[in-house]
């Protein structure tokens, strides 16, 4: 079985996030990127289906900058075996992303596709969703445990009120969560090994896709900062302060 995964290139989890002086984004010059935790869990969790025997080929996919070359290059140093970078210079935005990742899905014919459950620079937690709509193919989100058996996948999945165990008929998209696996460390000669692996880089155009933003974003702004806690000497105390000046009781 082919297992498409996608990955995203964001600011490294690390870095503090800081807002453009004028307030239209975040800033990214100079900034170090890496990729998507989540996205580091879906392609640790195919590159460990592969080492049981379960699947035979990993397709790593990323829809951004020309810089995401380098990010797919982390993922096949993971174990990834060939990548595809779709380039966009602008904006992406989560239906543009499910709309490429469909045209490749077509172009592959993977018998799963894997994706984070989210970005960690947009929290959207849309891609895999909109793209199991675009595809008619069943979903799985928030998984925490995967196991292929025959023609259906069984999966263990994160709900407001726990776990939930479900089956869903292949070809499916899943999305990882936080508690699927604990994404391996690349080594160097496995980073000099994903430098020799084909990467095929394509354009929106070849795939006959329509990538232009659907939303605007009118303004960035830094939160609000947190004031400082303040000790109180009894309970007594503590009610009185929720009450007239939180004013939440």
């Amino acid at each position: 079985m082919k297992v498409l995964v996608a990955i995203k290139r964001v600011v490294d989890p690390n870095i503090k996030v800081r807002v453009k002086s004028d307030g239209s984004g975040v800033e990214l010059a100079n900034v170090k990127m890496a990729m998507n935790p989540f996205c580091e869990i879906a392609i640790e969790q195919a590159v460990r289906m592969k080492e049981a025997g379960a699947v035979t080929e990993i397709v790593a996919v990323s829809v951004g900058v020309p810089q995401s070359q380098e990010t797919l290059r982390t993922a096949m140093a993971m174990g990834a075996d060939r990548g595809i970078l779709v380039e966009i210079a602008t904006e992406v935005q989560p239906l543009a992303v499910a709309k490429v990742l469909k045209a490749i899905v077509e172009k592959e014919k993977p018998g799963l596709v894997i994706t984070g459950k989210q970005a960690i620079d947009d929290d959207c937690n849309q891609t895999g969703q909109m793209l199991a709509a675009l595809l008619g193919w069943p979903q799985a989100a928030f998984i925490s445990k995967l196991t292929i058996a025959g023609d259906r996948a069984d999966i263990t999945r994160e709900v407001d009120g726990g776990l939930e165990n479900i089956a869903v008929k292949l070809p499916a998209v899943v999305t990882a969560d936080l508690r699927l696996n604990e994404p391996r460390y690349v080594t160097l000669p496995n980073i000099m090994k994903a430098k020799k692996k084909p990467l095929e880089v394509l354009k929106p155009d070849q795939l006959g896709v329509d990538v232009a933003p659907r939303l605007a974003t009118l303004k960035v702004q830094e939160p609000p900062k947190r004031g400082a806690g303040v000790k109180v000497a009894d309970v007594a105390e503590l009610v009185n302060k929720l009450k007239n000046e939180a004013k939440v009781i």
